[in-house]
Formats: structure tokens, sequence, C-alpha cells
């Protein structure tokens, strides 16, 4: 069965409901089967990728490159990269100041091999450059040609509304999407990021739909953990809980199991639909390291999950609200009884 196509919020643009993400592309994934893997999503209907000039160095979207010039059907695809990190040594090889958003952006379309990319991402905010400059150099990125759509990422909802009015007020080429983690168990982007993308017709990219691998269920509480996993790293993942062992993580895998059980769906497919069913606008970005990776997680298409399996998924994940969340939630409740 081939993917549903969603419109892009308000672009016109039409993208299938999962998006081909190639971080593990010239990490864990050489370039015959990241191929492989691009070959396999399309044929599935697949028609959005998702790479950045910082992944792997620039080999991830090296290796897309490749593989978009050997296929020559790059105008049936929708292309997004991003902008931010460093990729080599200098003073001034990050960040999203006039000179390197520049630079980069050349640098990205030349290791994609072609002409234009269709959604150019700031990755992070940028706290030294003025926003407004960075915003100028996108809308004149697009009015160039070099680039179709500006989007960001990793934005607090104050930003993204900064930034979506500065645009607005400067007639730039608008902020049309947001890339954000967004999981059963990384559920904060629904307390605003969710609903202001709602409100201003964004669309919006789900990074790390799986939580790094843990709602495949390939951990659990009463078994050791897989050698190297990171279950109990002391690095990165360490100023991230949400994502290391704790009660409110294998409380959802328990919950996807049973789920699993029932259906007779492998978490991570369960997991994956759970994210297309809360909004039409969210589109979970793939992160496969095999082909046969890839078909799992495609096979989260093509049906949906019953009432009572989404409430027991959402209950199991459900976290408490911080103020002034739960003040503000608790009278909407009260106002949506009258």
């Amino acid at each position: 069965m081939l993917m549903n196509y969603r419109f892009f919020a308000g672009t016109g643009v039409k993208v299938s409901e999962l998006a081909m993400g190639t971080q593990t592309w010239g990490w864990v994934a050489d370039e015959k089967t990241s191929h492989e893997i691009a070959d396999r999503f399309v044929e599935a209907g697949g028609n959005f990728f998702d790479t950045a000039n910082i992944y792997n160095d620039g080999a991830s979207e090296t290796m897309l490159g490749s593989w978009l010039k050997k296929k020559g059907n790059r105008d049936r695809l929708f292309i997004s990269s991003k902008v931010f990190f460093s990729v080599g040594d200098g003073p001034n090889q990050s960040g999203l100041s006039r000179k390197h958003m520049l630079q980069s952006v050349e640098e990205s379309l030349g290791r994609l091999q072609t002409d234009y990319i269709d959604l150019y991402q700031a990755h992070c905010y940028d706290y030294t450059a003025r926003l407004e400059e960075t915003l100028q150099v996108f809308s004149d990125l697009v009015t160039s040609g070099k680039v179709r759509f500006v989007g960001i990422s990793n934005w607090l909802p104050s930003q993204l509304m900064k930034g979506i009015q500065i645009c607005r007020n400067n007639r730039w080429a608008p902020i049309v999407s947001l890339q954000a983690e967004y999981s059963l168990i990384v559920r904060e982007a629904e307390w605003e990021l969710l609903p202001l993308c709602q409100e201003e017709n964004l669309g919006f990219m789900a990074w790390s739909p799986l939580a790094g691998g843990w709602l495949t269920a390939k951990y659990r509480r009463d078994r050791p953990s897989p050698e190297n996993s990171r279950v109990g790293r002391k690095d990165r993942w360490d100023d991230q809980p949400e994502q290391r062992a704790g009660e409110l993580t294998w409380q959802v895998i328990d919950a996807l199991l049973d789920v699993s059980k029932k259906s007779g769906k492998t978490p991570a497919q369960i997991a994956l639909n759970w994210i297309l069913q809360q909004s039409g606008r969210v589109v979970p970005i793939l992160g496969a390291r095999t082909v046969d990776q890839l078909k799992d997680n495609i096979g989260c298409t093509g049906w949906s999950l019953n009432r009572e399996e989404l409430e027991s998924l959402s209950a199991a994940s459900s976290i408490a609200l911080p103020y002034p969340h739960r003040f503000v939630a608790r009278y909407a409740k009260r106002y949506d009884k009258d």
C-alpha cells in the first residue's frame, strides 16, 4: 500500500505522510544501503527527504545528492536541509549570520547536486545574530530561487512567533514549518508549539518519533540492556531523562507491547501511527539504518489505531502540565462544560 499525501501547511505543495530522515546516511548506513533505503521509500510513495549540512560532516547531503543525480527525478521530490551547526573549522563556520548562511547554502547545493532546496531550515536559534538579518537572508534566498520555502527547527514558541511576525511586517518569505522532537515519550510540543502551528497554519515535522529507538521496544525493564545501548550512557542523553530508562518510558513501552499483542502491529508501527493520528499537519521523520527497518516503519500507514488503543497510549505517556499550562487548562475545561 502506498503512502497518502497531505498538503504541507499553506504552501500548496503535497508531501508524503512520512518523511525520510537521512541522519544515519554516512554514519551507520553506507552509500549503497542509503540509496537502497531511498529507492524503497520512493517505491512506497514517499517524496519527502530531510537532511542537514551537519549530518556526518556533509556525508548525508552528499549521499542524497548522488542518489538524486542517479535517479534524475528531482522535481518529483521535496528536499529539506538545514543551516546552523558547523561543518569544518573556522570562527564563522556556524550560526545564522549572513556570512555563514550564504556560504552554507552554496555548500549544501553543491553536495546535493541540485539548483534549489525545497525547504531550508534554521537548525537552532542563534542568540548572537540579529533575527531580522537571519530572516531577511532566508527571504533573499527564496527570491533568488535557491530556496523554495523557509522553516525553523528547535525554537522556543516565543522565538517562533516573533519570527513569524517579523516576516509578516516586512513582507518577507514566511516561515512555513517547524521541526521539533515529538513522540510518545516527548510530548511537550503539545503544550505550545503544536497549537501555534495550528493557529499560524505551519507544517510540523516530528524528529525522533521513535525516541532514538526506545519505542521499538528493544529495551525492556525486565531484561539487561543490549551492549552499547543508550540505557545508562553518560553522554548527551544524560540531559534528556525522558529518553533514558525511567518509569514513564517503561510505562509507555508496556502499553505499546499490549497494543502490539492485540493488534499484530509492531511497537514501532504503533508509535508512529499514534503520531499520525494526533494531527494531519504532523509528518514523522523516519530514521532507518537498514531497508528492513524502513519497511517495518512504513507499515505504520494504511490503518488506524482504534479509540481505546489511542486513549491507552495517551494515558500511559501523559505527564503533568507545568504552570501556567495547568492553570490555563483548568479553566479551559471549565468553559468547555459551559
